[in-house]
């Protein structure tokens, strides 16, 4: 049985409604043919994939919805008060002619934290492939606004000797942050050490920071892909890290197998206590699947997390692949998670492109695709 979220179960109704209509256009003549074709926007419902791309990063702030994304060496925000639309984007951010972070910008986070914006990202000093080089830097505004200006604060340690000044950072992408018990943490994708090939592991690491933008201790490794839903294909991948919290909980949900392949999908670490240490890996639990692609919604995976506009719903953003074929051409989509009575996350499957789905909570309108 296909496990969609409660709020699908409207769409019954819906559907035979347009059963009978279309039952009912075979009589249109054929002059009205094009009208006929064009997809009937029903108010109060969109349909998936929200909008071309990857990595999907949105927060919610006193009722607006801020969108993160990169392309062309650059970072872009967008700024929408409707969850599936995106908005117009801005460049906030554009990469240097020289250095460290002049290339490869990936998966780009933004967070307010202690009254600024802060913009978590990977880069890398060499353009394309071999992905050699990625590292992680952080961006903060100048002003409590989202579109900044931006001042860069460098790159983030990423490694296991902090104590020394010329120790050099870890491959590192993906790296979000945690504020727990007043300590802010960091948590980011990376490789055990400096090889020279990108066909290397990545796992789940985690460190202490003393500010949005300076780590201060050596990571810990919290992941490795080992189960056999991890692993299996190409390469085993752990990344993409993202955090949730729920009746006294913290949930790490992340990406694992391989981002370019349909078996792409996403794993759970669950801390059962926020009283307990995050910094001491026997104290995550894994489980998964979590959420795992379809024959019609291939490779799941890289989501973020938000709740309706009037914060009763909570709501999964995600990328999936357009095909089948190995590659990176993905689109973003939406649909709406539940919590199961452990306090867990359930997330169901992936909803079909096409198929109608409610607009959140709070939406007055929608843009139908």
């Amino acid at each position: 049985m296909k496990r969609y979220p409660k709020s699908n179960i409207r769409l019954a109704a819906l559907l035979l409604c347009q059963f009978l209509l279309l039952g009912c256009a075979t009589a249109v003549a054929p002059n009205q043919q094009q009208e006929r074709d064009q997809p009937v926007a029903e108010e109060g419902y969109f349909t998936n994939p929200i909008a071309d791309g990857a990595d999907p990063w949105v927060i919610k702030k006193e009722g607006m919805y801020y969108f993160c994304s990169a392309s062309h060496n650059a970072i872009y925000i967008s700024k929408s008060a409707k969850l599936t639309e995106l908005g117009q984007k801005v460049a906030v951010w554009e990469t240097p002619d020289s250095g460290w972070n002049k290339s490869n910008v990936w998966a780009p986070e933004l967070h307010h934290l202690n009254g600024k914006w802060y913009i978590y990202y990977a880069a890398a000093q060499k353009a394309g492939a071999p992905f050699l080089y990625q590292r992680s830097g952080v961006l903060e505004s100048e002003a409590d606004d989202p579109f900044g200006p931006y001042r860069d604060k460098g790159m983030l340690y990423t490694g296991d000797s902090i104590q020394y000044a010329s120790a050099a950072a870890q491959w590192a992408i993906d790296l979000t942050t945690l504020k727990l018990n007043g300590q802010l943490y960091s948590i980011w994708s990376g490789w055990e050490k400096q090889v020279e090939t990108d066909r290397t592991k990545q796992y789940l690491y985690m460190a202490t920071m003393r500010n949005p933008w300076t780590i201060s201790s050596n990571r810990v490794r919290i992941s490795s892909p080992e189960q056999p839903w991890e692993t299996g294909g190409e390469l085993d991948l752990n990344e993409g890290p993202q955090v949730l919290k729920h009746q006294g909980k913290v949930f790490i949900i992340y990406s694992t197998r391989e981002s370019w392949l349909k078996e792409y999908r996403l794993g759970q670490l669950t801390l059962s206590d926020t009283l307990l240490n995050p910094m001491q890996p026997e104290n995550w639990e894994k489980t998964g699947p979590v959420f795992q692609g379809t024959a019609e919604v291939m490779g799941v995976g890289h989501c973020s997390f938000t709740t309706s506009p009037d914060g009763t719903e909570n709501w999964l953003l995600y990328h999936s692949k357009k095909s089948s074929v190995p590659g990176w051409a993905r689109d973003i989509r939406a649909q709406e998670f539940e919590w199961q009575p452990d306090g867990s996350p359930e997330f169901g499957e992936p909803v079909p492109a096409g198929v109608p789905i409610p607009v959140p909570a709070g939406q007055q309108q929608v843009l139908h695709r």
